[in-house]
């Protein structure tokens, strides 16, 4: 597929310092768990995690599994258990799966628990470093396992800027961290799963661009997804912007000398999408 080329850069100042912060504070805990969004497993895990995060035991949560496709997931899933990691799939927002996380974490530690008893340290709080990018439902998910408005959360990337430590039960305390992303992406693909799933502002790229090649990927992968909320048949010829023509044509999204206003429809694909209207669709598979 031709997609159209975009420069996506972000990482604001405070990113460098929330890194900073992350590096001091990882001995003080005992295990970290790093969230991830189900639909882009990969372009929503830091790499930079993988090196700051060594030799500490790691839990995966999947979260947005209710907007996510579910057999993909799945595969997502065995493939970070396969890497040694243990998974958690949840939907922070209606709480599903997030009353396994506790459980999950003491096995996880199962070990620690085991060397705590044998000093004689029975009861010894457990402390959980949460990491993920912005934007990825860190908060919500803390505030779910809290059973309280105990992290502060919203909508916008980046909210949270400073630590957090959040006391679960008598033997359990979470790092609520911010969101920290890479100094550069890897590649464009990257920055536009970034961007498509809202974890990255709006502002710093063409949302046109994003929508048209966007329409290039749900072909590929949901087309009847496509045919089914937009009433097209996506012509395989078709370039994005095509796409997004005759999908706002469809809507009428038309101005004047009856154009379509492709700004309106990249709008429109992209909000309908947050919003779970195009389905459960997943934007990356493993091994691929």
């Amino acid at each position: 597929m031709d997609y159209e080329k975009m420069n996506i850069q972000w990482f604001p100042g405070h990113m460098t310092k929330a890194q900073r912060m992350i590096e001091e504070t990882l001995r003080q805990v005992d295990a970290v768990c790093e969230i991830l969004d189900a639909r882009i497993p990969r372009s929503s895990r830091n790499p930079d995690i993988d090196t700051l995060a060594a030799g500490k035991p790691r839990l995966v949560i999947l979260n947005r599994i209710d907007l996510a496709d579910p057999s993909v997931t799945a595969q997502w899933h065995s493939y970070f258990e396969s890497l040694g990691l243990r998974v958690l799939e949840c939907d922070a927002r209606s709480g599903r799966g997030v009353r396994d996380f506790a459980p999950a974490v003491r096995a996880l530690l199962a070990d620690k628990l085991r060397d705590y008893e044998a000093k004689g340290q029975v009861g010894r709080t457990l402390r959980v470093m949460v990491l993920g990018i912005p934007n990825v439902g860190k908060s919500t998910f803390i505030n779910k396992v809290a059973g309280r408005k105990a992290a502060i959360a919203g909508d916008k990337p980046g909210v949270t800027r400073g630590k957090q430590w959040i006391h679960i039960d008598s033997g359990l305390e979470l790092l609520d961290t911010p969101g920290i992303l890479w100094p550069k992406f890897d590649s464009q693909e990257v920055g536009e799963m970034l961007a498509i799933t809202n974890a990255i502002k709006a502002e710093v790229l063409d949302k046109e661009t994003l929508g048209a090649n966007f329409m290039l990927r749900l072909r590929a992968m949901y087309p009847a997804a496509l045919t089914e909320r937009y009433k097209i048949i996506p012509d395989g010829e078709a370039n994005g912007f095509e796409l997004l023509e005759a999908a706002g044509r469809k809507r009428g999204f038309l101005i004047s000398g009856g154009e379509v206003d492709i700004e309106r429809m990249a709008n429109t694909l992209l909000s309908e999408y947050h919003e779970g209207k195009l389905g459960r669709l997943s934007l990356e598979v493993p091994n691929a």
